[in-house]
């Protein structure tokens, strides 16, 4: 299995960041290879993603959440075998420290081959840069889920 880790600092307080996180259907502003997010319950959501001429569709299940803390996922059907967590660190009032880890399984030479060269921790810097543009643009999340899920 890869995993991927990447980190980012952005200029808005923990609950901002974390807030705008939790609103899944709004991850296609910033994460470039996500279509759409279809919530169906409070932890269930549908992605589905294209990486270059490649559409997948996969169901993930939030198995961990806790408020300002982290939100943690797992995929549970689909074409996607992966799971991941970020985590949010108050480094101020005004700043904030997400990390990003992803396990997943490369499937296919594309992928082997997108793994090996470090396609994966490059698309979610990629992405963590949108996040950070996106949330400092607007300064308020577009809404939030404050609800806890214990692992």
């Amino acid at each position: 299995m890869a995993q991927a880790i990447e980190t980012i600092d952005v200029d808005v307080p923990v609950s901002v960041a974390y807030n705008q996180w939790t609103q899944f259907e709004e991850f296609p502003k910033f994460l470039d290879e996500v279509e759409s997010i279809t919530q169906t319950t409070p932890t269930l959501t549908v992605w589905k993603v294209k990486v270059g001429p490649v559409e997948k569709t996969f169901e993930a299940e939030i198995t961990e959440q806790h408020p300002d803390e982290r939100v943690a996922w797992n995929s549970t059907g689909g074409e996607v075998d992966h799971a991941g967590v970020i985590t949010f660190h108050k480094l101020s009032d005004t700043t904030t420290r997400l990390t990003v880890q992803i396990d997943w399984e490369p499937t296919g030479f594309l992928e082997k081959v997108g793994q090996t060269l470090g396609a994966d921790n490059h698309a979610i810097k990629k992405d963590l840069k949108n996040f950070k543009g996106y949330i400092e643009k607007q300064g308020t999340a577009d809404g939030a889920w404050r609800g806890d899920v214990d692992a």
